[in-house]
Parts: structure tokens; sequence; C-alpha cells
């Protein structure tokens, strides 16, 4: 083979691997929050503690779950068991310090105690990363039962990958 045509071919063959897609920064991520909800229809505010996790699919979107508890402020003992499937999007898929996330999610969640009740939720709000392994998350979530409000609280946790 002659000079010219190798240096082609490596050439090609090296321009080939720069146009593969790169891999994605991370895959997902973990949260923990402490939430703290306003008045509901029963007219008592509620706190609620949880954790989930959430795997990208594609760019910004990802799919998630998440465990809770979330009770009256009044009575802790009394509150109930929240399970809950959610599709978010997050709108910059990098990993960088200083970097905030904004997000939107929406999902279905199951209350349960003693029998089993039916919600969706959707909020939305950002974190901000402020090293590579660890962020401040910050959310509003709404929980809903068919047509009625059920409870809005304001989340505030931790994100970790």
């Amino acid at each position: 083979m002659k000079p010219v045509a190798l240096a082609a071919v490596v050439t090609l063959w090296a321009g080939l691997g720069l146009a593969q897609p790169s891999k994605p920064i991370y895959n997902g991520h973990g949260y923990a929050y402490f939430g703290i909800g306003g008045r509901t229809q029963v007219g008592t505010s509620f706190l609620s503690f949880g954790g989930g996790g959430e795997g990208f699919l594609y760019k910004g979107l990802a799919a998630g779950a998440e465990l809770a508890y979330m009770a009256p402020r009044c009575c802790m003992n009394e509150g109930i068991g929240l399970l809950g499937i959610s599709g978010a999007h997050h709108f910059v898929n990098r990993r960088a310090p200083g970097r905030v996330v904004p997000f939107v999610t929406a999902g279905y969640t199951g209350g349960f105690r003693s029998g089993w009740g039916n919600l969706w939720n959707w909020g939305g709000g950002a974190t901000v990363w402020m090293n590579d392994h660890l962020g401040l998350r910050l959310e509003v979530r709404d929980l809903r039962q068919r047509r009625c409000w059920f409870n809005t609280s304001l989340r505030v946790g931790l994100s970790f990958r």
C-alpha cells in the first residue's frame, strides 16, 4: 500500500472514532428529602420524608421511584406510606460543580396504611450540584387524588451520585 493511501485510511479510521456519540456523563442519582406541606382539604399541615432514585433513559429523560412517609404535624404516628413511580426531565444533563439543573416530574403514587389509595403527583425544582457527587435538591411536589387536591409540599434534600 502506498504511503498516501495508508495515511488516508488511518485518518478516516481515526475520524470514525471521533464521530461516535460520547457516553452520558452519569447514568442516574439517588436522593433523600424532608418536606413540609401546606394545609390540605382537611385543614392539617403535613411533614414528610423519604428517598428515591432516578435513572436516565435518554438525554435528560429519566424514570424514578421513591418511598416516603407523610403525617400530620400534630401526630406523626398517624401518617401514611407513599410509594411512587415517576418520569422526569432534567434540563441539563452535565456534571459540573456549581451547576444548577432544573427538572420537572410527574407520575403515580400509591398511599398505604390499612388499605391502598391511588394518587398522582407532579412538580418541579432544581438540583444545585456542589461537587461531582453531592447536590442540594429543592422541589415543590403536588399530590392529588382524582380531581381533589391532597397535599402540596416544599421538599429540601440531598442528591448523590
